[in-house]
């Protein structure tokens, strides 16, 4: 008896979807562990948030890495996730010639609100998986930020982050890849309206 499977895409399947026109111009997609998935829309708060850190990442990293959002990181075999915010590692070609690689990242962000229980479950084992060092969770609904590193292994096969740290709105944190520069968090989460 033969038991249906959903098709799982290699990178290059998916590329080649792309170039023969299969997805549309607004299309929120990521390929994840093979599969092709469409990202929720976001909220006016997750948007907030994006603009925030769009005013003060650019300032912050200036030229000692690369900022993109919302753009691709190839992750063999068969990922490709467009995390909200990355700082990779300077190139001269500035990536023309491929996506970042995991030996790229310095960190991946995420704004969380809709998403959490995904970029949590899903993202977390996925980033670990590559050897992704740091890995940041603006956690909208509670408030903070999750800071993840120290990606692991067990003995079951599951991947995931040793150390997990939580940073109020109000506090400042440093960046693991340059412990010189900080980030003002009640710059960055959006202030909580009550109705």
């Amino acid at each position: 008896m033969s038991i249906a499977q959903a098709k799982r895409f290699t990178l290059d399947e998916y590329h080649r979807l792309g170039e023969l026109g299969f997805f549309h111009e607004d299309d929120h997609i990521e390929l994840i562990n093979g599969e092709i998935i469409e990202m929720a829309s976001k909220g006016k708060a997750h948007e907030t948030c994006l603009r925030n850190l769009w005013k003060q990442l650019p300032k912050i990293v200036g030229d000692r890495a690369t900022l993109q959002s919302q753009a691709p990181i190839t992750l063999p075999p068969k990922s490709e996730p467009e995390p909200d915010f990355a700082i990779v590692q300077n190139r001269d070609d500035n990536y023309l010639s491929a996506h970042p690689k995991p030996a790229d990242v310095f960190l991946v962000m995420e704004v969380s609100d809709s998403s959490l229980a995904y970029d949590q479950d899903v993202k977390i084992p996925l980033y670990a998986k590559a050897g992704i060092s740091d890995y940041w969770i603006f956690n909208l609904f509670d408030n903070y930020l999750e800071a993840y590193s120290e990606p692991y292994q067990d003995n079951q096969g599951r991947y995931g982050y040793s150390n997990k740290r939580i940073f109020l709105s109000n506090e400042v944190i440093n960046f693991p890849c340059f412990p010189d520069l900080s980030i003002d968090l009640a710059k960055v989460f959006p202030p909580k309206l009550n109705f």
